[in-house]
């Protein structure tokens, strides 16, 4: 499945499979507030806002977006100096078949070189599946820390990636 990187003509499909995507992970942890504000219309004006610029960067698997992943400089101090990595979402039907990880390793290369010392993300601590998924793509888990909102300030855990440096 190719990978390339997300333009503004992208900005509907993500949005229609990061609303999905979020309902089904999140809908029943995060308080009816943020539910009913996290709209697809919403996600729709944020995407394509993002997509306008430089940074961060989407990447798109497949046609149709079958999976995303967007990264970049980090949006929030908790992250440091290293790069963030705001989102990764597969649709369900492509779960468990390397799409996840293709995404996830191009998303690691790209801030590497970019000249970041690492990356970090940060997920909900009630996302089993997701900290798994990261924790067996070599992603050390850090703590916890409460996300700042302004819908949910849900408990997340801190997950991180150190860059190999260079010896002379």
């Amino acid at each position: 499945m190719p990978l390339r990187r997300a333009g503004p003509e992208d900005a509907a499909a993500l949005a229609r499979l990061h609303h999905r995507v979020w309902l089904e992970c999140y809908e029943t942890l995060a308080p009816p507030e943020a539910v009913a504000a996290l709209t697809e219309a919403r996600r729709l004006d944020q995407w394509t806002r993002l997509l306008a610029g430089d940074d961060p960067v989407t990447v798109i698997a497949g046609e149709g977006a079958a999976g995303f992943v967007c990264f970049g400089a980090p949006s929030d101090p908790v992250f440091g100096a290293r790069g963030e990595i705001r989102h990764l979402y597969l649709r369900p039907d492509q779960r468990g078949r390397g799409v996840g990880r293709r995404l996830l390793t191009a998303a690691l290369e790209a801030l590497q070189a970019q000249g970041y010392p690492g990356a970090a993300l940060a997920v909900v601590e009630e996302n089993a599946a997701a900290r798994a998924f990261y924790a067996v793509a070599g992603g050390a888990d850090e703590g916890g820390f409460t996300d700042k909102g302004p819908l949910w300030r849900s408990r997340n855990r801190m997950v991180s990636w150190c860059f190999p440096t260079g010896t002379s």
